[in-house]
């Protein structure tokens, strides 16, 4: 059991305007929505506190319309927000996204000097020994975020809470040499990992992925979460395996299914939920996010789950 009262994360809260059209890049002229609220850690908070967790997210927002964007969504689905710093000087973080025909994306960020990484570390909003921290392997490419995150990653782990790691090992990530110490000391604290299959490509590269998932557990990792896409997910952990297949929903946008994944995963393990249970609903909760544009606007409720697991079975009936 991996029960904490509360789900702590911490990173980058942005903004995120995103391309109708597909295939164009973002040099061409085209139509644009948003502003959508976004960021890793913001995307995974939202869809654990929804799912009925206690959670609290630090980080930083801009005294503007895009920071009130995102503030109004946490408060309609219960995150805390206490931990985020309001910044008059400093505008919120902004992020701009395109798609192409074959799933692959184009983004631009503007983070860096904004208020996505002027916030300050309010650690006594938690305590560390009850609690479950989540870390998106985006946020540490920030080296200010890095710093806050690595001091607050060492603390709960010495207290004796628990650390949840989606590794999010893209390309100009991986270049980084202080970003792989810091994303490797975090993996390596972990008791819950939650990759997908390209990020075990990143971390371990020309290895099997029975190999690589073997090497993961034989650090303080307890449960894997492998994210396979639209092909489903597989859960290892206690000893058990359990393999899902995916659902088929139409794809619109999708930007922060692995983060929906996430937030339900451990948002249930965290209440008690069986390994099996939590990840047959994240799993779900993965398929749904992808369903509507913009990175938030796919989390989903306990309801919509069920309906779509359900809708499922009675398919294969």
């Amino acid at each position: 059991m991996l029960q904490k009262s509360k789900i702590v994360t911490l990173g980058e809260i942005l903004v995120e305007f995103v391309s109708h059209k597909k295939n164009c890049g973002l040099h061409e002229i085209t139509n644009f929505s948003g502003p959508f609220p976004s960021g890793a850690p913001a995307i995974f908070i939202d869809q654990a506190s929804r799912m009925g967790a206690n959670t609290e997210i630090i980080g930083g927002i801009g005294n503007d319309g895009f920071g009130q964007c995102i503030l109004k969504r946490f408060k309609t689905n219960n995150v805390g927000t206490t931990g985020i710093t309001v910044n008059s000087n400093c505008p919120t973080g902004t992020a701009f996204v395109t798609y192409y025909d074959n799933g692959s994306r184009d983004f631009i960020f503007h983070l860096t000097n904004t208020a996505a990484d002027s916030f300050s570390l309010k650690q006594a909003l938690f305590n560390p020994s009850d609690t479950f921290l989540h870390i998106s392997g985006s946020s540490l490419g920030n080296p200010i975020m890095r710093q806050m995150i690595m001091e607050t990653v060492r603390n709960v782990d010495k207290a004796g809470g628990y650390i949840s790691c989606d590794p999010n090992a893209r390309a100009n990530l991986m270049s980084d040499a202080a970003v792989i110490s810091s994303l490797s000391e975090v993996i390596e604290r972990s008791t819950c990992l939650m990759p997908s299959t390209s990020d075990l490509e990143y971390l371990f590269p020309k290895v099997s992925e029975e190999a690589a998932i073997d090497q993961l557990l034989q650090s303080k990792t307890k449960i894997i979460a492998l994210k396979r896409g639209s092909d489903g997910a597989t859960v290892i952990g206690n000893g058990d395996r359990f393999d899902y297949e995916g659902h088929f929903v139409e794809e619109i946008d999708p930007t922060g299914a692995g983060d929906c994944f996430g937030g339900t995963f451990i948002s249930l393990l965290s209440q008690g939920a069986s390994l099996y249970d939590a990840g047959k609903q994240a799993n779900a909760a993965g398929a749904l996010s992808v369903k509507n544009r913009g990175a938030m606007e796919g989390n989903s409720s306990p309801k919509d789950i069920d309906d779509l697991i359900n809708k499922k079975y009675e398919q294969i009936a």
